[in-house]
């Protein structure tokens, strides 16, 4: 790698790593000056806030890296173009795409631990994020679906829950069918199910079944009963930040097993899934964007390049908030509402670069 790469390199890396350097403390700060009196009224042990803001920095991080890295590009690049140096590089016979090389080398390195961030840390840091917030900053809401709960078990289950209580275990006006093809074979009713921890069975009250043949029906009762069935409460309302919790290869089979199930959050667990290939691939695009901007010296100074691209990563945070709420609360697509910022970006990407050469 020659000189020139060596240089812009160090610059990409060590800004970005300042900027994160910088905004983390303040996103800490301003977050707990915000939270700080639930957390003394709920008196929230010292270990657990030190452990929640660890796990907040890199919750924090994931979840702005590509804006932090866009205008650490615009910052030094601004610089590089203030002081002629862009200028000095280019009258040198260096082409744009030559200089915009060790930009993509960057990109490249971030890309690849944004990654790995978002398949495998990010997942842990957010199961202690949401959980200290939902145990000392949320604690009166809900955080599963507890009335009428109606579930696929397997290709032939179905359950049914009016009332379901997590710290319990238990829930009211259960029923539980059970299909052969489009047949329903028997189904079984009860008062109450609560689960027994110690052989890993339900227990039934008021428990009724009955069971279909070709020319007859058999109804059996007892007063409790108790049963295993192949399913745990809690796995049949997922807390709403599940997928946020678990790695690329846990999601891939949880999403599986909640379509099965007819689960009215598939829109949110595909966005999560989404998103983990779409943020690197974002910083591709609001590197070049950054570089095409902020490459040119201009009257105003990097102020100028600054405000635009401050103006830029708004309204692509808009349209990534828009579209994802879209998908969480509707039957908007997905990969549409995770992918259409980054394709509209990526078109303005490639006309800016194309000015930018010029």
């Amino acid at each position: 790698m020659k000189i020139l790469d060596w240089y812009i390199l160090k610059r990409y890396l060590f800004t970005f790593l300042m900027m994160l350097l910088l905004f983390i403390p303040i996103g800490i700060t301003v977050d707990l000056a915000e939270k700080v009196g639930k957390i003394l009224e709920n008196k929230a042990p010292f270990a657990e806030v030190t452990a929640y803001y660890l796990d907040f920095t890199v919750y924090f991080a994931n979840l702005l890296f590509p804006l932090f890295l866009f205008l650490s590009v615009i910052w030094f690049t601004s610089k590089l173009a203030n002081n002629t140096e862009i200028v000095a590089f280019l009258s040198s016979g260096v082409s744009f795409s030559r200089f915009l090389r060790p930009y993509l080398i960057g990109a490249s390195i971030v890309a690849v631990f944004a990654l790995v961030l978002g398949m495998y840390l990010a997942p842990i840091a957010s199961q202690g994020f949401n959980e200290f917030k939902f145990k000392y900053l949320k604690k009166n809401k809900s955080i599963q679906k507890t009335r009428d709960v109606y579930r696929q078990i397997n290709d032939n289950d179905y359950i049914y829950v009016s009332r379901f209580i997590p710290k319990n275990k238990s829930g009211m006006n259960f029923t539980y069918e059970h299909f052969e093809g489009n047949e329903l074979k028997y189904k079984i009713f009860a008062d109450n199910i609560r689960y027994i921890e110690e052989d890993s069975s339900y227990r039934l009250t008021s428990y009724v079944k009955r069971t279909f043949t070709d020319s007859t029906e058999i109804l059996e009762k007892e007063t409790k009963k108790d049963i295993i069935f192949p399913f745990e409460l809690e796995d049949l309302t997922p807390v709403e930040y599940a997928a946020e919790t678990k790695s690329y290869g846990e999601l891939l089979k949880f999403i599986d097993s909640e379509k099965r199930r007819g689960s009215p959050n598939i829109g949110r667990y595909e966005v999560v899934k989404l998103k983990k290939w779409s943020l690197p691939v974002s910083i591709f695009i609001l590197t070049i964007i950054a570089v095409a901007v902020s490459s040119v010296k201009r009257r105003g100074g990097m102020g100028v390049n600054l405000a635009f691209g401050i103006a830029i990563a708004m309204i692509y945070v808009f349209f990534d908030k828009i579209f994802g709420v879209m998908a969480e609360q509707s039957n908007f697509p997905a990969i549409i509402a995770v992918w259409f910022p980054n394709v509209i970006f990526g078109i303005l990407a490639i006309y800016l670069l194309q000015n930018a050469k010029r």
